[in-house]
């Protein structure tokens, strides 16, 4: 252990107490201001104007006419109504000191236990520099960002081939890749979103050739995972002369490869309307209420290895899980190479199972986990997908599976996305450390 980590090891019983002092009082303060019975009448306030907000937008996504507006204009007032019951009993100052309190409690429990999470780093293997790498960039994707950082004279002076998606044509990238790979390349790359990612990802698998990943698209959700710097992608390319390789799993669903997710269900629906494109708001109002009810779209059932799921709204696939906080996949992955899809997925038939969902306990529309293997099925030939943000339309029944450490990705050495995976709050292991160092 080298003397930082000894540091910040004395260090964390005083952040665990810290956490202690705070959280008790956040509790304190609102009891000594408003007394015991007002501390509780501001609890009931406070929770009932979230519960009447979260009812009130369940309402206006599943409701047409006069009515969602009504529930519109409540979920506005809702917390309106609460700020305002605050102030005229003196005590929003009280609140607020309370909830940063709260905040301040959860920043010193995170310090205090960090490192005692699950291990995030992924096994690193050094790696000589390919001889002949091959790119694919998309000039388009991210908004420009290949002509911005000029990534094709930096990649050449690295003594990469290039190749622009640039033509009006549509370019069949599997297939560019495939030639390279005939004409010597040694490692394929892509500058560009995550399902052209994939698509050049199942060659590399396919060849056992390295994959580089340059974070040059607009959301680089697998960048991120990498631990990828994504505002400056020229730094992806240093892979090409002081990398190392990881080994990650690559997801598939119907054979095709993906990197981040495949979804089924209402947003998979929603972004395959024509409309969604020209006004993605009218677009969205305008379908929700009759696919969160059920009166339109495939009725859906999804086998998650041996755990049957009936007519659930959504479905979200994704390559190794994301964090237990996430429902939607917006977040990280911790790990890439855990060997298991990610499951998520979710069925609000009633306002009673959209409040119950601020719970987070385990509801019968709501189920998250990992599998093997996980079936889509439905009463329907064909459903919509969104398949790491591209819309296709996939052959029931759907399989989706997992390729363990199929996929050898080149990155630079040294990345400013590697962190320690955040541990989970947990009152006893905190108050174990509150007492250590002592």
């Amino acid at each position: 252990m080298n003397s930082a980590d000894t540091t910040d090891s004395r260090a964390r019983p005083w952040w665990a107490r810290l956490a202690f002092v705070c959280a008790t009082a956040a509790v304190v303060v609102p009891v000594l201001a408003a007394g015991l019975f007002g501390a509780v009448a501001l609890l009931i306030i406070g929770t009932g104007g979230v519960v009447v907000a979260v009812a009130a937008l369940y309402t206006f996504v599943t409701r047409f006419g006069i009515l969602r507006w009504i529930a519109l204009g409540v979920a506005v007032l809702a917390p309106i109504v609460v700020v305002v019951s605050f102030v005229r009993a003196n005590l929003l100052w009280a609140v607020l000191v309370s909830g940063a309190l709260a905040l301040v409690t959860v920043g010193a429990a995170r310090i205090a236990l960090r490192g005692s999470g699950v291990d995030s780093a992924m096994p690193e293997f050094s790696v000589a520099p390919p001889q002949r790498p091959f790119l694919i960039m998309n000039p388009r994707s991210g908004g420009g960002k290949v002509a911005k950082f000029d990534l094709v004279r930096k990649a050449e002076e690295l003594g990469a081939q290039v190749a622009l998606l640039d033509g009006p044509e549509e370019i069949d990238v599997t297939a560019l890749a495939q030639r390279a790979v005939a004409d010597g390349a040694d490692l394929l790359g892509v500058a560009g979103g995550d399902g052209t990612q994939a698509l050049v990802a199942a060659v590399a698998v396919e060849h056992d050739l390295p994959f580089l990943v340059i974070s040059a698209g607009t959301r680089n959700h697998f960048a991120m995972d990498l631990g990828l710097d994504r505002a400056d992608p020229t730094r992806s390319l240093d892979a090409l002369r002081d990398g190392v390789e990881l080994r990650v799993d690559l997801g598939t669903v119907n054979g095709r490869p993906f990197v981040n997710n495949a979804s089924f269900g209402v947003y998979a629906e929603i972004v395959r309307s024509p409309e969604y494109r020209d006004d993605k708001t009218a677009t969205v109002l305008a379908l929700l209420p009759d696919l969160l009810n059920g009166d339109s779209g495939p009725k859906l059932v999804a086998r998650i290895d041996d755990i049957t799921v009936a007519g659930p709204q959504a479905i979200l696939v994704s390559n190794n899980p994301y964090g237990s906080n996430d429902l939607a996949g917006l977040s990280r992955r911790l790990r890439l190479d855990r060997g298991v899809l990610g499951a998520v997925t979710l069925s609000v038939t009633s306002t009673r199972e959209a409040v119950g969902l601020l719970r987070r306990t385990r509801l019968r529309g709501l189920s998250q986990g990992t599998a093997i293997e996980l079936i889509v099925d439905a009463d329907a030939p064909e459903i919509p997908a969104g398949v790491d943000g591209e819309s296709l339309l996939l052959d029931t029944p759907v399989r989706c599976a997992i390729q363990p450490a199929a996929l050898r990705v080149r990155v630079p050495r040294t990345r400013p996305g590697v962190r320690p995976a955040p541990a989970a709050f947990d009152w006893a292991r905190l108050w174990q450390t509150a007492g250590s160092g002592s």
